[in-house]
């Protein structure tokens, strides 16, 4: 069991990726066996915008890097505690990317994660680094529910966490197949209301995009 911990994405990696097309990302860089998989863009906030990607079945996250539509995007990821760091620790079947808009005017800053993924019998076994009364452990559950919207939705959805869980705290992302204009990033209208076990978002679209929902609950 692991406490989850935040670790930045290098800044010169999302630097040289804007813009750039995903041929230039490094996702499997150094790595002799890795399937790329990249992820839909996904835009971006001041507030903090989470996104989760997967490796395919038997397959676990060995690199990542992302692309950014304007220098004044942060990129970043979520990671486990242990040593050392590396696939099989850090990381599992999937990732939840981190991005934010910290600086700038654009009008429609989004990010695009990519994973290296990696056979999961490549993974190191953890070793504590550190006393702790009580080891880090992963108390909560991330729920995510993907919904795919096309020009003309207008629906209501409802996400909850498990029984016998609570809500810890729900956020929603949207993406787009190819770098959204400005047009299509104020296409997509999400409104969220969030409940003692859930959300429920309405969404009204006129393009087609993907709206994830990620709820990080707790055991009551």
């Amino acid at each position: 069991m692991r406490r989850l911990l935040v670790v930045a994405a290098l800044a010169g990696t999302c630097a040289a990726a804007a813009a750039a097309p995903a041929a230039a990302t490094n996702e499997c860089k150094g790595l002799q066996v890795c399937v790329p998989v990249a992820g839909p863009w996904v835009l971006a906030a001041p507030g903090l915008v989470q996104f989760q990607l997967s490796c395919p079945k038997r397959f676990i996250v060995g690199g990542l890097d992302a692309e950014v539509s304007s220098r004044g995007i942060e990129v970043g990821f979520v990671g486990s505690l242990g040593s050392p760091v590396n696939p099989g620790v850090t990381t599992t079947s999937s990732a939840v990317f981190l991005g934010r808009l910290v600086r700038g005017r654009d009008p429609a800053p989004a990010f695009r994660p990519h994973l290296g993924c990696i056979p999961a019998s490549g993974g190191g076994g953890r070793v504590p680094t550190a006393y702790h009364a009580f080891p880090p452990s992963r108390p909560s559950a991330r729920r995510v529910t993907v919904v795919f919207v096309h020009d003309g939705t207008r629906r209501r959805v409802t996400a909850r966490c498990a029984r016998g869980e609570h809500l810890l705290t729900a956020t929603h992302a949207i993406g787009f197949p190819a770098q959204p204009t400005a047009a299509e990033a104020h296409a997509v209208l999400v409104t969220q209301h969030t409940a003692r076990r859930g959300v429920t978002l309405t969404i009204a679209s006129h393009t087609g995009a993907v709206v994830q929902i990620d709820l990080v609950c707790g055991a009551l």
